[in-house]
């Protein structure tokens, strides 16, 4: 790696704000480095977090037209669901392995109760959040602060994705006429990845208030308390990492280390961003330079990213919930642990593609009947834990165009065995 890359100076962003976090520790609590890497970095994410939704959109609807032009096109998508269910199958079963190993809810020095989250995930409430209840899949909250009404706007990117393929659809269906929109709306998807991409080159700045603000407000307490945890969960993605995505490369003719020297942009986007759809243009751009052919990757990256959550779906609920069994003593059974991979590897969508996953494990906790305050235990290391989750999330995006197109021989060889390029600007 070139010292000047992109990628090294999200690196160089990441010493220089844990250097800076551990300053701010130490200067006490409400200090002006503190304030600004926490300015600094909650400014970042919503930067990226307010391209999302016309970026679903435009990605989704593009993608869905550019399926015209691929042979086989309903075998491909097939294929590329199938790989999910693979990759996320074996990535359950490792967050399953590393806590039954290291039993991280037992003698963990973890003190106190926690309180169940106001927002539980059931597959009813899954189920009719997929329902559009308006165009723009927005959502209303009002809260009540000091006598006063506040109110914000959310969007779901669950319906936001249903009222795209909706629109795709329709677009291919009307034929001719629909060739002016569908030229539109590829041209503005190259405008908001364009913009998105300006954003992406702040990742170094990000990176340092990001981590920064995490080393200064939980420090290495929470660490001590669910240190154990938080070393189960990385050992899980690390063999997601390692193991399960090298032997998925290698019985697919792939090469291990061109595949994770070409990825690294993705893999450390996602591990600073925390969200895979704001990594999604750089995840789409490195699986073309990798020899995806353009048609297929923007359909199957930015499904991935509303859906492929190896990490956030997989490894880190199920080790959670054994961790949820063995601090509350409850035993699971063979009959539960077929739950936790069926909900891994059915639920998937429940995560949508933003930072978090407690969505997630609420829905797994309450499919096997462990007590919902389990969550509240966790909440201290969400931000240390999600970055490992993301990574691995964004990686397996990649991954699965990659396999797809060398299994059904659209791969450009050539284009894969190519020196590692920059990622364009």
């Amino acid at each position: 790696m070139k010292l000047t890359s992109f990628g090294a100076q999200v690196i160089y962003g990441l010493i220089i704000g844990v250097i800076l976090g551990i300053f701010a520790k130490n200067m006490g609590d409400g200090n002006w480095l503190a304030t600004l890497l926490d300015t600094l970095g909650s400014d970042y994410v919503a930067l990226l977090k307010v391209l999302i939704p016309p970026l679903v959109i435009t990605a989704v609807v593009t993608s869905i037209a550019n399926l015209r032009q691929v042979t086989n096109a309903a075998r491909l998508a097939a294929k590329t669901l199938i790989w999910f269910a693979i990759t996320a199958f074996f990535s359950v079963l490792a967050g399953i392995l590393v806590g039954l190993v290291f039993k991280p809810g037992l003698n963990g020095g973890i003190e106190g109760t926690a309180e169940a989250p106001s927002a539980v995930g059931s597959w009813w409430a899954f189920l009719n959040g997929i329902i559009p209840h308006n165009i723009l899949g927005l959502e209303a909250n009002t809260k009540l602060v000091d006598d006063a009404a506040s109110t914000s706007l959310s969007f779901s990117v669950l319906q936001l994705l249903v009222i795209s393929i909706a629109i795709g659809i329709a677009a291919i269906k009307v034929g001719e006429k629909a060739e002016p929109f569908i030229a539109f709306n590829q041209s503005l998807l190259e405008i908001i990845q364009k913009v998105l991409w300006w954003i992406i080159r702040l990742a170094p700045i990000g990176t340092a208030a990001l981590i920064g603000t995490a080393v200064a407000t939980y420090g290495f307490d929470a660490m001590g308390a669910l240190g154990k945890f938080v070393l189960t969960i990385y050992v899980g993605l690390a063999i997601v990492l390692g193991v399960i995505y090298p032997i998925a490369l290698k019985t697919n003719g792939i090469s291990v280390l061109h595949f994770y020297r070409k990825v690294w942009p993705v893999t450390s986007l996602g591990f600073v961003t925390r969200s895979s759809m704001g990594v999604m243009p750089v995840t789409e751009q490195t699986t073309e330079r990798m020899g995806v052919p353009q048609s297929f990757a923007s359909f199957a990256v930015p499904l991935g990213a509303t859906t492929k959550m190896d990490g956030c779906a997989a490894v880190y609920p199920a080790a959670a919930a054994i961790f949820v069994s063995q601090f509350y003593g409850v035993p699971l059974n063979f009959t539960d642990y077929i739950l936790i991979v069926l909900v891994s590897v059915l639920g998937s969508a429940a995560t949508a593609g933003t930072t978090g996953a407690t969505v997630m494990l609420t829905l797994t906790l309450s499919t096997l009947g462990l007590p919902l305050e389990g969550v509240g235990l966790l909440l201290a290391i969400e931000p240390i834990i999600d970055m490992g989750r993301t990574a691995v999330n964004v990686t397996g995006q990649a991954l699965v165009p990659l396999i797809v197109s060398k299994r059904e021989n659209i791969l450009d060889q050539e284009q894969f065995d190519r020196e590692v390029e920059p990622v364009a600007a």
